[in-house]
This record gives C-alpha cells, sequence and structure tokens, in this order.
C-alpha cells in the first residue's frame, strides 16, 4: 500500500493564508509547477534556496509514494521588469553588456544553472519547458483572451483588461490581498501606459521596435511575450487547467502568480492551483543581499572560498544542510558562524549514520523506534517542516550513541528500522548526497583524482583551458575540490 494512505500531509496555502489539509485531483497523482530561473545571469544563492525547497517537497512526496510530474521552466525571453520601456528587457541588456547573442547568453546561463543544481545534488524535474520554445502556446493563449473579451491589442501590444476581469465577479488580487483601487494607486508613471485602458492592465504581448533583438511574428505584428503569459501557457500544456502545487519565491505573489490566477480562469473559468507556495528570503549577515551594497556572493564563491565572507570553503553537502535547517517559509540568514555550526552538526549526523554499523543487537529493544521514525512523518507532513525533521534525526543519533554505549538496548528489526529511517530522511528526503567511502575504497578515490589530476595539469600545460575547466568542474559537482596552490594542486572531499 503506498505510504501516503497512511500520512496526512498539510500544507500551507498562500491563497487562503492556512495550512489546508492536502488532497490532490487525482488520487496517487500530483501535478507540481514551480516557475524556474530567468537565465540572463548567474543562478543565486536566493535562486538556490528556493530550488533546494522545492526539491525537498518533490523528494517527499515522491517518497510518500505519490506519482509527480514536476515542471519546472526556464526562462529565456520576454522578461520585462514592467511593461512600459523595453529596454529593461533583461536579456537584450545582458546581450549588449557581455557582446553576445541573446540565444549565447541563455546557454551560458543556463548550464551555470544546472551545473549548481547538480553540485548540491537536485532532482531534475519531469519536464523543463522554455519560454522561447512554446511561443505558438503563448500566442494561441493571447489570442484566446482577446475572443474572450478579457485582453485587447493597443499599437502592436496586447494588454489583459484587470477592470474588466472585475467586472465579472473575478478578483484581480486575491494572491496578495489587494483590491484595484489600491493597484491603482500604487502604480507607476511608465512610458507605454499611455497604450493602455487601464494603468493596471499587464501586458500579453509586447510589439517590438526595430531595435529590439528578441522577436517572433504574431497576429499582432512582430514582438514577444510578457513575462506572465509563459507560466499560464506551459503549466496548462503540461499539467492541465487546473493542478495541485504551484511555487516560486515570495517576490513573484505580486504581480507575476496574481496575473498567472487571472489569467487561468479568464481562459478556462476554472482557478488554476489548488496550493500555491511561497519560500522566504535568504539573507547574509543579518542583511539583504545585494550586489549594489556589495552583501552578495555566488553559490561557487561560497563552496570553492576565496571570498571576504567566509573563513574557509564549504561543501555543498554542509550548505544544503544549512538551508534546511530554516523552515521555507522562514528567512534564511547565512553567516560564517552558522556555516561553521552546520558543518559541525552535519559532521555529527554522518558520523552516528556510519557508527550504525557498529551496533550489537538484543533480544529486546528498550527504545520505541516506531514512534520516532512517525515523528519524522509528522515533520514533514507538518508543511514540509525541515528544521524539526532535522531535529527528530539528532534524536535518532542521540539513540545510536546510547546503544553504541551499551546504556540501551535493540533488537535487528527495530536496528534495522532505524537504520533505513535515518538513512531515507537524510539522503532521499533531504537529499544529501550519500559519500560512504572507506578502505580500499577510500585509497581508490585518491588514486583516480591524482590521475585526473595530472591529466589537468597536461591540459593546462598544453593550453587547453577547456578541458582544465572541465575536469574541475566535474570533480566539484562530486563534491571533490581541487586546490591550485604554489607547490601543486590538492583536493578535498
Amino acid at each position: 500500500m503506498q505510504l501516503y494512505k497512511n500520512q496526512t500531509l498539510k500544507i500551507y496555502n498562500s491563497l487562503s493564508g492556512e495550512k489546508e489539509i492536502f488532497t490532490p485531483i487525482t488520487d496517487g497523482t500530483i501535478g507540481m509547477y514551480v516557475c524556474g530561473p530567468t537565465v540572463y545571469s548567474n543562478v543565486h544563492l536566493g535562486n538556490v534556496r528556493t530550488f533546494m525547497s522545492f526539491d525537498v517537497i518533490y523528494r517527499y512526496l515522491l517518497h510518500l509514494d505519490y506519482k509527480v510530474r514536476y515542471v519546472r521552466n526556464i526562462t529565456d525571453a520576454g522578461h520585462l521588469t514592467d511593461d512600459g520601456d523595453i529596454e529593461n528587457d533583461r536579456f537584450v541588456k545582458q546581450s549588449r553588456l557581455e557582446k553576445l547573442e541573446p540565444m549565447e547568453v541563455v546557454q551560458k546561463y543556463t548550464v551555470d544553472f544546472h551545473k549548481v543544481l547538480d553540485l548540491f545534488n537536485f532532482l531534475s524535474p519531469n519536464i523543463e519547458p522554455t519560454a522561447t520554445g512554446h511561443i505558438l502556446e503563448q500566442i494561441e493563449l493571447t489570442q484566446k483572451l482577446i475572443d474572450v473579451g478579457f485582453a485587447y491589442e493597443s499599437n502592436g501590444s496586447v494588454y489583459f483588461d484587470v477592470l474588466e476581469y472585475n467586472k465579472r465577479g473575478l478578483n484581480y488580487g486575491e494572491l496578495n490581498n489587494r483590491n484595484v483601487e489600491e493597484l491603482l494607486a500604487n502604480t507607476r508613471d511608465l512610458d507605454g501606459q499611455n497604450e493602455k485602458k487601464n494603468p493596471q492592465d499587464f501586458a500579453l504581448w509586447k510589439h517590438a521596435t526595430p531595435a529590439h533583438i528578441m522577436r517572433w511574428n504574431s497576429p499582432w505584428g512582430e514582438g514577444f511575450p510578457g513575462w506572465h503569459l509563459e507560466c499560464t501557457a506551459m503549466s496548462t500544456k503540461y499539467l492541465g487547467e487546473q493542478f495541485d502545487i504551484h511555487g516560486g519565491g515570495m517576490d513573484l505573489k505580486f504581480p507575476h502568480h496574481e496575473c498567472e490566477i487571472a489569467q487561468g480562469k479568464a481562459c478556462n473559468g476554472v482557478s488554476p492551483v489548488r496550493h500555491w507556495m511561497h519560500t522566504n528570503m535568504l539573507t547574509m549577515n543579518g542583511l539583504r543581499m545585494s550586489k549594489s551594497t556589495g552583501n552578495y556572493i555566488l553559490p561557487m564563491e561560497l563552496i570553492e572560498g576565496g571570498n571576504n565572507f567566509f573563513e574557509k570553503p564549504f561543501h555543498p553537502n554542509v550548505v544544503r544542510f544549512c538551508f534546511l535547517q530554516a523552515h521555507y517559509r522562514s528567512v534564511l540568514d547565512i553567516s560564517n558562524d552558522a556555516m561553521v555550526a552546520s558543518e559541525k552538526g552535519f559532521s555529527r549526523l554522518m558520523e552516528g549514520i556510519q557508527l550504525l554499523n557498529d551496533i550489537q543487537t538484543s533480544p529486546s529493544s528498550t527504545l520505541d523506534i516506531s514512534s520516532w521514525r512517525q515523528s519524522c512523518y509528522d515533520a514533514m507532513n507538518d508543511d514540509f517542516n525541515t528544521p524539526i525533521l532535522i531535529a527528530q534525526l539528532f534524536e535518532g543519533i542521540r539513540f545510536v550513541n546510547l546503544l553504541n554505549d551499551k546504556r540501551e538496548s535493540i533488537t535487528s528489526a527495530d536496528l534495522e528500522l532505524l537504520k533505513t529511517t535515518l538513512e531515507e530522511f537524510t539522503f532521499e528526503v533531504l537529499g544529501i548526497r550519500n559519500e560512504k567511502s572507506s578502505g580500499n575504497n577510500s585509497e581508490k578515490l585518491v588514486g583516480v583524482v591524482e590521475m585526473l589530476i595530472e591529466m589537468r595539469n597536461e591540459a593546462r600545460a598544453n593550453k587547453n583551458w577547456a578541458l582544465s575547466d572541465e575536469i574541475r568542474d566535474k570533480l566539484l559537482a562530486l563534491g571533490i575540490q581541487l586546490k591550485d596552490g604554489k607547490e601543486g594542486t590538492s583536493f578535498s572531499v
């Protein structure tokens, strides 16, 4: 029997503002959509935190034996910071800055995104669609919104009519508890507003000026899609008109997710998502991470070291462990002290799991392993509460130490249950990479890495920088970090 039939999962729904018992639309099957990266620059730690949260959610749903279709998009076109000035198109700006074609920018930073997520042991989504790969669907969706009277064309651009939406008894602003009058008061005076019927209307399709690089043919002339349109088009295509979970960072609640709700309801007459989930911010040293203030670090800088914030490099497993010690809806603050403490805690957890192999069994148990195992499920069933789960895992390690000291006893069946639970929740659910190695295997690892270092040194001598970087990056993705120094290249695991 599937595990989910024995567990009651509650999820905080941003739409209702409450924890709700989760019941999928189709029994045993879940559709989950997460807003992915906008690939015009390196993925930042805040992105990693958001995607890691949904990686754990995905992992736990799979652990409960649900069949999950996980869709996470790539935004590679149409991401305007507002609907007025198309000079704010991030891909156009970055392509000019780097003197690259827009699709070269997209490819460069998509590769970076996947490399970083592989480093942190993320599971891949089932489908990873791109905005540029779904232009036809976005044009069709825009035309449908025009046909049903929720959108209008103006000077080659198409806008969603927010006031018309509300006149028909719908509620633009429901996700964020805002009303149209408040939105009108907070609308900035932007270029292009004179094209709109109402200042709060948002772009579905934008007319491309002759200077705009990324452009496609449409019934309204050459242009490009609005940012909000792609997620509605792709989620509907792969998950249907209504699906179970939609996730993203809290910065996307307005306007992006609000617009998605409006588009879905206007097009299909049904609220597109049952449960909206949003992750909170990542800060560093108590301050918002920002390039402009200098309080900013990239994931690779945290892992490789050599930055001004952390005393040493930290293994991807340690970073992941640190991030999951905060609930996904809480602000997570990282600092040197927090990372050092997480490293110590992580080592204690790994040592305890390794110690399981030395535990001797008895005819009877003095520990209630079944109740403790359920407490691990209770933590995750309470809106995926990873900090409480980690506390329960350390309770399991306390059991291990008591057993090792012969202060408690355990049967072989309970020992197997203790071991299975610790390993499943640590490696399978939390996604910590299992890097057990001992004895002869460790010696073999050293030999293989040293051979690869020799190959890399030869590549560098021949100025084959591409091969040199590839060897370094692939080793890093496996958790093996190379460090070049005056006396040669060393490595750490």
